[in-house]
């Protein structure tokens, strides 16, 4: 294989694989903002195929989309800065489902998996991770005795 060749499928594989990433964030995440960032990865795959096929064939018709592709990028994200900012406002969360609360008086409610619960109660023998803001309790023989030191 020629090296044009070798390097148009490089950036290629690059490009599905980042489109690949963004695509699987989208569908698995109820995160808004990962969800828009997930948009971005995918966007930003595409773009890098164009620029590698435009780069394969000396024609910058490519390189002239991908011009196109970031400024609706950057439009997507003003819009969707706005949409996080109201539907934060309104319902206090960044899930996905809070968007149902927002729908018009003769739409059916859609009916959703409930969430995970955030109370999991890991097994004795686990190590556990003290809540944000609380110090964890360290016994004295921890801070008395140091062998290394």
């Amino acid at each position: 294989m020629n090296p044009e060749g070798a390097l148009l499928e490089n950036y290629l594989t690059v490009g599905a694989l980042l489109f690949g990433i963004g695509m699987t964030g989208f569908l698995s995440r109820r995160n808004m903002i990962v969800m828009f960032l997930s948009a971005e990865m995918m966007l930003q795959g595409v773009s890098l195929s164009l620029v590698a096929w435009s780069r394969f064939h000396n024609d910058f018709g490519g390189q002239m989309l991908v011009i196109f592709i970031i400024a609706v990028a950057a439009c997507e994200a003003a819009i969707a800065l706005a949409l996080v900012l109201v539907l934060f406002g309104r319902t206090g969360k960044l899930d996905i489902a809070g968007w149902g609360e927002l729908r018009e008086a003769n739409q059916p409610v859609f009916k959703d998996r409930p969430p995970l619960e955030e109370n999991v109660v890991a097994p004795p023998d686990w190590p556990t991770l003290a809540p944000a803001g609380v110090e964890p309790e360290v016994s004295p023989e921890q801070t008395d005795y140091r062998r290394n030191v």
